[in-house]
C-alpha cells in the first residue's frame, strides 16, 4: 500500500481502521509500515481522499494467506489481517494450538453423554476452509463404544453474523430502535427489553456488508472474546462492556440485577412486606407493584389502604410503568408523588408506606398524617429488613452475550460433496454442531443459524477479517455411516491421535 502525500488529509481514518497496526499519521500524513502491511486494502476502502493505493507486486520474503478472499501478503515474524496466521521462516503457520475437546472442556461444561455429543477436537486453531471446495482442514475420526465417530471442524468466516448483548440492569440505557455507535460510526441498535435486561443487537450481514464494516466486526469479535468495549447510544448513554462483568453506565458501575417486576417482587417477598408496613409500593418502569391490593399481598393478610397510584394499573395491585431516570427506571424521582390520592374513608392518621425499587438499593417510609398527607419518617428495623430482602434476593448485574451466525452457505463444502444433506442431517439431529466444543443452538427453519453463549467458548476464539466477516470456530460430530451417507470428503479423514500426556 502506497500514499498519495498530495492528496492525504491526516484524517486518521486509515490508522483507526488498520488491522495490524501498520498505519500511523505522522505530521498530518499517513505513514504505512511496509513490513507489518499485509496489503488488505481497509485502509484504501475507508480513505475519502483517495490518498492510498494498492500495491502491485508483493515484497520479498512474502507468503500469501489462502484462508480467506482478502489473501493478504503476510512478510517473514508477522502476521496475518485477521490474526490467525503468521509468517515464520517463510511458512504459514496457525497462531494458536489445535484444541481437543479436553481443553475446553472446564469451560463448556458438562453436557448430555451421548456417542455425538462432544467433538473429537474442537475447531480452535484448526484453520479455515477456503476456497470452499476443498475438505475441512481437521477431518478425524475415533472408536466409540463401538462405533465410529467423525468430527470435521473449521474456522469458518461469516459474513451473516452479530452478537446479542444482555445487560442486566433496571439503569435506563435507550429506547427500542434507538442506535448505538463506536465513536460517531452506527454499529447496531438498542432492542427490547427482556425480563430485568437490556438487549444490545450488534452487527448482521446489512451492517457488516455496509460502510462500517470492518469497525463492526472488530466490535462483535472484542465482545465476543470477553475484551471491554465502549459504545454510545444516540441519547448519549455512555456504556463500557464485558461480558462476564458489570456494565459501567455514565460512567458508574451497575450494581444489582432486579429480583422481578414490581409485581414479582411483591409475590416472592409478601411476608416480609406486611410485616414491614401498611402498604409497600415497589417503583419498576414496567409493572409497579402495591402489596394491598395485590393478590400475594391479600394472602399474606394485607389490608386496604385507600392509596392510589398515578401509574394506569393493568389487574389488581399492578400497574403499567413509564420510562425515566427516576426510581425503578421510572419517570419518578421523588418516590411521594408515585401516590396519586389518599382515601380517608379507608386510610387512618399513623398509616405507614414503604416504597421501594425492584433492587432494594432506595427505599423511602411514610406516615400518613391527620391530614392524609404523606409525611416522611425515619425507615424502621423492619423496613429495612424489607429493603435487606429485596437486595439479598437480587443477582449482581452483569453483561454477557450470545453470538449468532448462518452457517448454510458455502463453508459446507467442506464438510460434505451436498451440502443439502449436512443442513438436514444438522435438523434432524444426526449431526451435532458446537462453537469450540460448546453445544450450540440451531434455530428452526432453513439453513444452519446457531446461536452459542460466548463466555461458554474459550476466550479468543473469535477473529474478524477485512472481507469483513467475524470468524468462529464450528464442530460438526456425527457418525461415520452418516457421514459416508451425505458424501463427506472421507478421503481426507484421519483417525484421532490423543496427546500424550507426558509431552510437552
Amino acid at each position: 500500500m502506497q500514499v498519495v502525500l498530495d492528496n492525504c488529509t491526516g484524517c486518521g481514518y486509515c490508522m483507526r481502521d488498520c488491522p495490524v497496526g501498520a498505519v500511523k499519521v505522522e505530521k498530518k500524513k499517513a505513514v504505512i509500515d511496509h513490513h507489518m502491511c499485509t496489503d488488505c486494502q481497509v485502509c484504501f476502502r475507508v480513505c475519502e481522499d483517495e490518498a492510498l493505493t494498492p500495491a502491485t507486486v508483493p515484497p520479498e520474503a512474502t507468503i500469501e494467506c489462502d484462508a480467506c478472499p482478502i489473501k493478504c501478503w503476510i512478510q517473514s515474524g508477522y502476521i496475518g489481517s485477521c490474526h490467525r496466521y503468521k509468517n515464520e521462516n517463510g511458512m504459514l503457520v496457525r497462531t494458536a494450538p489445535l484444541q481437543s475437546f479436553e481443553d475446553v472442556a472446564d469451560i463448556v461444561g458438562p453436557g448430555v453423554e451421548e456417542i455425538i455429543r462432544k467433538p473429537v477436537i474442537t475447531a480452535i486453531g484448526a484453520g479455515t476452509t477456503y476456497p470452499d471446495t476443498k475438505p475441512a482442514p481437521q477431518i478425524v475420526s475415533e472408536n466409540r463404544r463401538g462405533v465410529d465417530v467423525v468430527t470435521v471442524v473449521t474456522e469458518v468466516p461469516l459474513s451473516y453474523s452479530s452478537i446479542i448483548v444482555k445487560i442486566d440492569t433496571d439503569i435506563p440505557i435507550g429506547e427500542e430502535g434507538e442506535r448505538i455507535f463506536v465513536g460517531k460510526r452506527e454499529i447496531g441498535m438498542v432492542e427490547t427489553e427482556q425480563y430485568g435486561s437490556k438487549m444490545l443487537h450488534i452487527g448482521g450481514v446489512n451492517r457488516l456488508t455496509g460502510k462500517h464494516g470492518f469497525l463492526i466486526a472488530r466490535t462483535i469479535t472484542d465482545l465476543a472474546n470477553r475484551k471491554p468495549v465502549k459504545l454510545k447510544i444516540e441519547n448519549g448513554t455512555r456504556l463500557v462492556l464485558q461480558v462476564g462483568q458489570q456494565p459501567v453506565i455514565n460512567k458508574q458501575k451497575a450494581e444489582k440485577m432486579r429480583v422481578g417486576c414490581g409485581s414479582a417482587t411483591l409475590g416472592i417477598l409478601a411476608n416480609f412486606f406486611v410485616e414491614a408496613a401498611d402498604e409497600v409500593i415497589i417503583l419498576d418502569a414496567h409493572i409497579t407493584g402495591q402489596l394491598s391490593r395485590h393478590v400475594a399481598g391479600q394472602f399474606a393478610g394485607a389490608k386496604p389502604t385507600g392509596v392510589f397510584l398515578k401509574f394506569e394499573e393493568s389487574t389488581p395491585g399492578r400497574y403499567f410503568g413509564d420510562h425515566g431516570n427516576g426510581w425503578g427506571g421510572t419517570s419518578i424521582t421523588n418516590p411521594v408523588d408515585i401516590i396519586d390520592r389518599i382515601d380517608m374513608k379507608v386510610a387512618r392518621p399513623g398509616m405507614t408506606i414503604l416504597i421501594s425499587e425492584t433492587t432494594g438499593q432506595n427505599g423511602i417510609m411514610l406516615q400518613v398524617a391527620e391530614n392524609g398527607t404523606p409525611q416522611e419518617i425515619p425507615l424502621t428495623a423492619k423496613a429495612k429488613a424489607a429493603l435487606e430482602a429485596i437486595s439479598s434476593t437480587c443477582e449482581q448485574s452483569r453483561v454477557s452475550a450470545v453470538y449468532m451466525g448462518g452457517a448454510g452457505g458455502s463453508a459446507r463444502a467442506g464438510v460434505t460433496r451436498y451440502p443439502i444433506k449436512l443442513t438436514q442431517a444438522v435438523h434432524a439431529g444426526k449431526v451435532q454442531l458446537t462453537v469450540g466444543g460448546c453445544e450450540g443452538y440451531v434455530m428452526p427453519g432453513g439453513g444452519i443459524t446457531f446461536m452459542v453463549d460466548v463466555e461458554k467458548v474459550k476466550s479468543g476464539s473469535f477473529y474478524w477479517t477485512p472481507t469483513p466477516a467475524t470468524i468462529c470456530p464450528l464442530e460438526y460430530t456425527m457418525e461415520r455411516t452418516d457421514y459416508d451417507a451425505m458424501g463427506g470428503h472421507v478421503e481426507a479423514m484421519k483417525p484421532f491421535a490423543a496427546k500424550d500426556p507426558d509431552s510437552d
